[in-house]
């Protein structure tokens, strides 16, 4: 059985020099976090009366054990939420992780194997496995970019572009692929964008009325299109400036004008194909919405056997 193909906010810092990500080098998220994501995910799958083909089919005394492997090449991110899903649907399923989420996998690999009541590991293998795919697969788009970028010092983030209900984990399988983290909602920083500077007045107005009213640990961001849009940013003293759909000849003088006064931050239609060019242009960060909210599920699937046989 296979699932089919169909770090903090922004820091206002230069991420030059930053270190690749490794198996088990990103903090993983505590079980209290992931566990009412889990139970809610079960709970919509069994409905109003749990997994009829597996309780109708399988004994109740039936156990098996399963080898959860990779498809193909990628990112591992997730295992924690595939443990939980087993866990959750019977504590006495016993889950052993092979591999650490950020390991890079290729075909064929182990990335835990499962023993315990059949039943119970039939019902929670589509949760474990939806978590595992998507995530790995938001961790390897992100490792794409990542990988691409890494030789010019800049930084690939995500967005708010995310999911519903899956931005904290979304959020996690990002730094598992050695992408950064953007604000996590509206709460958490300030980022003035064109409507915004359009309905407050002019850049300064905006700018100003966010620092009078934010805390001195809340950052404020200024997205802007035009050079000339990024001196009146300058002059107002943003944190860090989101230079908006600019070519790279142009990323390039914005960097230039910057000087190290604010944290550069790209956006506008990233892909792979184009990342490299404008983290030539010297920008500390790269924000790319796809990483997130369009990513095509890693391969991954279960190879199930019964005690004494094959299913």
């Amino acid at each position: 059985m296979s699932i089919t193909k169909d770090t903090p906010t922004l820091a206002v810092q230069s991420s030059k020099h930053v270190k690749a990500v490794g198996p088990g080098t990103v903090p993983p998220l505590a079980d209290v976090m992931l566990e009412p994501l889990v139970r809610s995910t079960l709970l919509e799958d069994l409905g109003r009366a749990g997994d009829l083909t597996s309780n109708l089919i399988i004994p109740a005394d039936a156990r098996a054990s399963l080898r959860v492997a990779a498809r193909e090449a990628g990112v591992l991110a997730g295992m924690d939420l595939a443990r939980i899903a087993f866990k959750v649907m019977d504590s006495s399923i016993a889950f052993h992780a092979r591999m650490q989420d950020g390991a890079r996998l290729q075909p064929g690999d182990t990335l835990a194997t499962v023993e315990g009541p059949a039943r119970a590991i039939l019902s929670a293998e589509r949760t474990a496995l939806n978590f595992l795919g998507h995530l790995s697969g938001v961790a390897t788009a992100t490792a794409r970019i990542a990988d691409a970028i890494r030789p010019y010092g800049t930084r690939v983030t995500c967005t708010r572009k995310t999911l519903p209900g899956l931005r904290m984990v979304q959020k996690y399988a990002v730094r598992v692929g050695g992408g950064s983290n953007h604000r996590y909602g509206l709460d958490d920083a300030i980022l003035i964008k064109d409507n915004h500077v359009a309905v407050a007045g002019g850049v300064g107005a905006a700018v100003q009325r966010a620092r009078e009213g934010a805390g001195h640990m809340v950052a404020i961001e200024l997205e802007v299109d035009t050079l000339e849009q990024l001196r009146e940013a300058l002059e107002a003293g943003v944190n860090i400036v989101l230079l908006d759909n600019m070519t790279p000849d142009m990323l390039r003088e914005a960097v230039q004008l910057v000087d190290g006064r604010a944290v550069t931050e790209a956006s506008g239609r990233v892909t792979p194909q184009t990342a490299t060019a404008i983290a030539q242009t010297g920008v500390d960060y790269i924000a790319v919405g796809a990483i997130t909210h369009s990513v095509a599920v890693l391969d991954i699937g279960l190879d199930i056997s019964m005690e004494g046989g094959n299913v």
